[in-house]
């Protein structure tokens, strides 16, 4: 698996590489950025595979190795990246209602703010979930 966490940043890398080489016109452009993505998606698509088969095979030794394993590790990666990205698009929609409206009304400062800090209770939430899993690993 640690592979597969490897070789997909290199081969976006080297994918994007091709493509400025290659200078492409316009039209090409969307064939070639469909197929970018479905070899990013294969790849990822690996990984999880991989990370979900992991366990089945290591029930075996997960008596002598205290039953830790990456998946939990990875469930906390994928907890905190989407809350993350939750909260950011939460944060942008309330943070540019909250200025359209305290340039009309600045008293309406504080009410505002607990309403983006609402938003960014998601990124908390995720974080919270986080923890909550490493703790079982």
């Amino acid at each position: 698996m640690l592979t597969w966490l490897i070789v997909l940043p290199v081969l976006a890398a080297a994918l994007g590489a091709v493509r400025l080489l290659r200078r492409h016109r316009a039209r090409h452009a969307f064939r070639w950025l469909l197929a970018t993505n479905l070899a990013l998606l294969g790849g990822a698509s690996a990984v999880l595979v991989t990370a979900l088969a992991g366990p089945a095979q290591a029930s075996a030794r997960a008596a002598t190795s205290g039953g830790a394993d990456g998946t939990a590790l990875i469930a906390a990666a994928i907890a905190v990246a989407g809350a993350s990205i939750g909260a950011a698009i939460a944060v942008a929609y309330t943070g540019a209602a909250a200025l359209a409206a305290l340039s009309e009304r600045p008293e309406l400062f504080g009410r505002a703010m607990v309403i983006v800090g609402l938003a960014e209770g998601i990124a908390v939430y995720g974080l919270v979930v986080a923890i909550l899993l490493i703790g079982k690993a």
